[in-house]
Formats: structure tokens, C-alpha cells, sequence
């Protein structure tokens, strides 16, 4: 499964900066949990990545690193277009069952309001 948790994970990304909301539902299983957010289902992901994109409109991921074993992934990031003075990093690290996402921990640089 490591290629296709790789592949997968990069599809994520893709979709993101593409600002295709709506590929959240093939990418993240229907019991997706995010840690980070405190939120569970592919909604949560959807409301996520449009409250991304309204607050940086220029808002593109990166990414730099992709390591993964077995089921789980972990990307290291860096996002631009974000008024940070250098790029902020981010550290996501997910599961994969079935094709799809369906657990998310991460850790971002990326000052909150």
C-alpha cells in the first residue's frame, strides 16, 4: 500500500491548490476523523479547505517531503501565498484504509486568528 498512500496523498494536495472541494469525497473515507480540527466526516475537510482558500486566496501547498510505511503517511509541506515572511511549514500524518483518508494529526507554523 506505501505507493498508494504516496499517490493518494499527493492527490490530496493537488486537489486542495486546485480548489476542488468536491474531491474531498473520493479522497477521505466517509468516518474520516481530523485530529487537529476536532472533526469527523468529509464535510469537515470540505468546510476546511473553502475556509483555507477565503482566508489566503493565493494559497498554494508544497510539498516537500512524503514518507509512508504500511497505512500511514507523513508529508512535510510548506505553504505559500500566505502573508508569513517566510513560508510556513506544515506536518501532516494520516491513515489510509481502503483507497481513502480516514484518520489526519498535523502541526502547522501557520499563525491562527
Amino acid at each position: 500500500m506505501t505507493d498508494d498512500a504516496k499517490t493518494l496523498a499527493h492527490r490530496m494536495y493537488e486537489a486542495f491548490n486546485a480548489r476542488d472541494v468536491t474531491a474531498a469525497e473520493a479522497i477521505f473515507s466517509a468516518d474520516f476523523v481530523s485530529h487537529p480540527l476536532g472533526a469527523t466526516g468529509v464535510e469537515s475537510v470540505m468546510k476546511a479547505w473553502a475556509g483555507m482558500h477565503a482566508r489566503f486566496p493565493g494559497l498554494r501547498v508544497l510539498v516537500e517531503d512524503v514518507l509512508s510505511d504500511g497505512d500511514g503517511v507523513a508529508v512535510r509541506t510548506t505553504l505559500h501565498g500566505t502573508p508569513a515572511d517566510e513560508p510556513p511549514t506544515m506536518m501532516e500524518f494520516f491513515r489510509v484504509r481502503d483507497g481513502r483518508i480516514t484518520e489526519l494529526w498535523g502541526l502547522s507554523t501557520l499563525s491562527r486568528p
